[in-house]
C-alpha cells in the first residue's frame, strides 16, 4: 500500500490552481472535467511525478465546515517538506504569500505556516 494521491479542499479551483502553480511552483498534472467541477492535480517538480495533490472543491457542506474550523483554529490542513525553510520563506514572502507563523524551531523540525488564499493554512517544515 502506498500514498499516491492526497487532496486539499479549496474554495475556488481556478484560484487554487493559479496559487499552487504560479506562486508555490507546483506543476499541473491533470485537469479533467467532472460534471460541475474538475479533477485537478498538481505535482512537485522536486518530488516523484506520481505523488499528486488534488485541488478538491469544498462543495460538500461537511467538508466546508471542517475546512473552516481548521482555519479558524489556525490548524494547517497539510504540510510540505522543504530543504531550506529560510530560503523558501523568503521566496514565498517575495511572491506575496501571507504567513501566519514565521520559521521557528519546534523540536526536531523548523516550521512556518502560510495561507493558500483558498481557506487553508499550509505548514512548511524542515527536519533539523
Amino acid at each position: 500500500m502506498r500514498i499516491k494521491l492526497t487532496s486539499i479542499m479549496v474554495d475556488d479551483q481556478d484560484k487554487a490552481l493559479k496559487f499552487y502553480t504560479e506562486v508555490l511552483g507546483f506543476q499541473k498534472k491533470h485537469e479533467i472535467p467532472v460534471g460541475e467541477y474538475r479533477w485537478i492535480t498538481v505535482v512537485s517538480p522536486e518530488g516523484p511525478d506520481d505523488l499528486e495533490l488534488s485541488l478538491e472543491p469544498n462543495a460538500n457542506p461537511a467538508g466546508k465546515t471542517f475546512q473552516q474550523a481548521l482555519f479558524a483554529q489556525r490548524i494547517p490542513a497539510t504540510a510540505f517538506e522543504v530543504t531550506d525553510i529560510a530560503q523558501e520563506y523568503a521566496r514565498l514572502k517575495e511572491r506575496g504569500v501571507g504567513f501566519t507563523a514565521e520559521p521557528a524551531a519546534r523540536g526536531a523540525v523548523t516550521i512556518a505556516v502560510f495561507s493558500d488564499t483558498c481557506d487553508n493554512l499550509i505548514q512548511l517544515y524542515q527536519p533539523i
